[in-house]
């Protein structure tokens, strides 16, 4: 019996050194734990208050990807202000205010901390044809076209679209009308007639053999193609548009067999029974002489 009690008292002895020990590590690891995090937050302190990593001017901010915009018009739409801390930049709230906004269609924002400043990588929504007309509600009001040229909601406006209908103001795109490339497609009239179809027919005008130079759809009623054949009237579109492009397409050597300036124009309101519509007074016209 007194072999086994001072073997327990030792098994309790050593247990309590043992218990005495893990208390004194787990005091050290807290000790530690504590330094660590208040050094952490005294960094991020310093680091936040740190004079150098602020952006103090809009030339901090990289824009990649940009063809159509300049760089200087894509950080005009940024809803920033200088001087800026960089840390407190939130880089997908100023993805979605660009996204938000017509010209960007996608935006990617990363911050760089030395030197301190943005990077803005864009895709641009393509402009493919200029649109004048009624722009959608909303689409110009507040922007600095409205003030300079005072557009109101009920008056014309001239803007741009993209293959999707999308409609851009022309004011963002200062460098496609100083270097002359703004598209050769023109659309006529109000943005809610046409806006529902409008991919469809780019589609299919793009893809046209015969040249279109305008889309005059200010009739909903009667839609008219202003091509190289000349004027083309459609009625209201329906789904039969691409067969009407492809009657036309079929018409090509009509300038061949007939004078286009005898031609008032091409009827294909039903593409399967075509017309011609003659000049008053063409049946009779003498030739003029040389």
């Amino acid at each position: 019996m007194a072999s086994i009690a001072s073997v327990s008292q030792e098994q309790l002895t050593n247990r309590r050194k043992k218990l005495r020990r893990a208390r004194r590590m787990r005091s050290l690891q807290a000790m530690w734990r504590s330094l660590f995090v208040g050094g952490l937050a005294s960094g991020l302190v310093w680091a936040i208050t740190l004079p150098d990593w602020v952006i103090r001017q809009p030339e901090q901010i990289v824009i990649e990807g940009n063809h159509f915009l300049s760089a200087q018009t894509i950080r005009s739409l940024l809803p920033m202000s200088y001087p800026q801390s960089i840390l407190r930049v939130e880089p997908e709230a100023i993805a979605k205010s660009l996204e938000s906004q017509a010209p960007i269609a996608e935006a990617t924002v990363t911050r760089q901390l030395l030197p301190p400043g943005l990077t803005i990588q864009v895709k641009e929504r393509k402009p493919v044809a200029i649109a004048v007309g009624i722009a959608p509600k909303g689409a110009i009001e507040g922007t600095k076209a409205v003030q300079n040229a005072k557009i109101s909601q009920s008056t014309s406006a001239i803007g741009l679209l993209d293959e999707q209908g999308v409609w851009m103001q022309l004011s963002n795109y200062p460098q496609l009308e100083q270097n002359q490339e703004l598209p050769k497609l023109k659309v006529m009239g109000r943005s809610e007639h046409y806006q529902a179809y409008w991919s469809e027919v780019y589609q299919a005008v793009s893809r046209s053999p015969v040249k279109v130079f305008e889309i005059d759809w200010q009739n909903p009623t009667n839609l008219i193609l202003k091509t190289e054949l000349g004027n083309v009237h459609l009625g209201p579109y329906t789904s039969r548009f691409p067969d009407q492009l492809a009657v036309l397409d079929r018409m090509r050597e009509l300038p061949t067999h007939l004078q286009s300036s005898k031609i008032a124009y091409i009827d294909l309101k039903n593409p399967d029974l075509p017309a011609i519509q003659i000049k008053k007074g063409s049946e009779t016209e003498k030739p003029k002489p040389h």
